[in-house]
């Protein structure tokens, strides 16, 4: 079931409005009690306000997969411009999509802020009070862990910042801007319960932080860490594999055990725009941006399940219930002739539906960092990566090592918004050159392109936010 409160936090836009930039936000820590605030109620629902944000266009719906374009794996598809300058390393900081998602990440934050600030004073059951800080607290990690991976160094703004309507800042640097995560994921995680009924599904838990925490600190090299969070979620059973891949990925199981943190859509609720209307092809009802190309698809191995559950290729049969089965043709695509069925489903009545939740973290994700985590501190990473392949219905590996968990990544995360990011981390360590990686012409939709480093580990600032700032913000190096 889906969690509809969540979605109720829409009620609240007319107090919680969202803010233009940076400088513009909300004093929202200012809100008298006798204006809101006034019991539990309140504050659930300024909770579920804060999710409200990443369900936007300009949040995670499509601009976050933008981002990923930059990868080996897809091709935009669409006809934006500065979708295009993303995919071949051409941009620049007026681009569109990094102005757009730096704000809609800051709203999330400023909301996040005012549940801190506030959440504290109300009267209220005290199980509710913890539950509902240790969502923002998580909201609030997501967002400054995603802010690190796009930007690298950007402001911090927390809840003394937001009483003192301090909004302009300079930034704070990498490791600055992590800690912050790692603390608001810590506390998350010792406030968040291990799970919810049916009639909550969709919030963050206890889960949801460790698998992130355990995301964290692989980046930063932590190893043991890294393996220790990553106990927290594959040791639990309210965290299991789903029994099939596909059920990750279709409306009757999309809140199972295994969903992390997904974005939770519903029709009639939400916008007009979630990852289903950017991922599925035009023929079946989507607007068919951000396609698989040809190099993805064959990186899977015969017999591997998740190919059919993660993409459509020519001659597939798609069901769309009442609209009868039909053959996926090439021809339907905008560009590259296949899909990502992930983001796909089809209402009773044959329509695309909307309702289909977009996952961003899987216990499936832990389990390979766990296992990558072992493998590079020198341990043995076979029993992680196995339980994810044994799933996909392929044969067991023995003394794995870093390229088994490389290809496992790439076909299990398929257009789950991982594979560029994984790419600028192994270059770091040295596993892999993606300047060399990127140079490589792997078809007509994905051609040769020029990976700078280190310029391009790393997105500029918005423009026009460094302009605002009046020299306070400085903008990346080499931009």
């Amino acid at each position: 079931m889906k969690k509809i409160t969540i979605l109720s936090g829409y009620i609240l836009l007319a107090m919680l409005t969202g803010c233009d930039d940076l400088l513009e936000t909300t004093p929202y820590g200012q809100v008298t009690s006798q204006q809101y605030w006034r019991n539990g109620d309140d504050v659930v629902a300024a909770v579920n306000a804060v999710y409200a944000p990443l369900l936007d266009e300009d949040g995670f719906a499509h601009t976050e997969y933008t981002f990923d374009n930059c990868s080996d794996d897809m091709n935009r598809a669409g006809d934006h411009s500065d979708e295009t300058a993303l995919e071949m390393f051409t941009f620049d900081a007026s681009n569109s999509h990094i102005l757009a998602t730096w704000k809609t990440k800051y709203e999330v934050i400023s909301r996040a802020n005012a549940v801190l600030i506030n959440a504290p004073k109300v009267d209220m059951d005290e199980t509710l009070r913890n539950r509902s800080l240790g969502e923002a607290y998580f909201l609030r990690a997501f967002v400054y862990w995603r802010l690190s991976l796009i930007y690298g160094e950007v402001p911090i703004l927390l809840e003394d910042d937001a009483l003192a309507l301090n909004f302009n800042k300079p930034k704070s640097t990498l490791a600055e801007v992590r800690a912050q995560a790692e603390a608001d994921f810590l506390k998350a995680a010792s406030l968040l319960p291990v799970s919810y009924s049916d009639g909550e599904a969709g919030r963050v838990t206890q889960g949801s932080a460790y698998g992130f925490l355990t995301k964290l600190y692989v980046y930063q090299e932590q190893w043991a860490k890294a393996i220790e969070a990553s106990t927290k979620v594959t040791s639990n059973a309210a965290y299991k594999l789903a029994t099939g891949f596909n059920q990750n990925f279709e409306l009757a199981t999309e809140n199972n055990p295994e969903i992390l943190f997904s974005l939770q859509y519903e029709t009639g609720w939400t916008a007009d725009n979630s990852p289903t209307f950017y991922h599925t092809p035009q023929a079946f009802g989507g607007w068919g941006f951000h396609e698989p190309i040809a190099d993805l698809v064959q990186e899977y191995e015969k017999g591997d399940v998740r190919k059919t559950s993660s993409i459509f290729s020519p001659g597939d049969k798609v069901d769309r219930n009442a609209a009868g089965v039909e053959t996926f043709e090439g021809s339907m695509t905008r560009v590259t002739g296949y899909a990502f069925k992930k983001y796909t489903q089809f209402a009773e009545n044959g329509d695309m539906s909307q309702s289909l939740n977009a996952p961003f973290l899987r216990t499936a994700d832990v389990y390979l960092l766990a296992a990558e985590a072992k493998i590079r501190s020198g341990a043995n990473g076979d029993a992680e990566l196995n339980a994810v392949r044994k799933r996909a219905g392929l044969a067991a590996i023995t003394g794995a090592t870093m390229k088994n968990i490389m290809h496992e990544r790439r076909v299990e995360l398929a257009g789950e918004n991982e594979r560029h990011q994984d790419l600028m981390r192994w270059d770091k360590a040295g596993l892999i050159d993606i300047t060399a990686h990127y140079k490589i012409n792997r078809g007509p939709h994905k051609p040769s392109r020029n990976f700078i480093k280190p310029k391009h580990y790393y997105f500029p600032l918005p423009q026009r936010e460094v302009d605002l700032s009046n020299g306070v913000l400085i903008q990346n190096s080499n931009y």
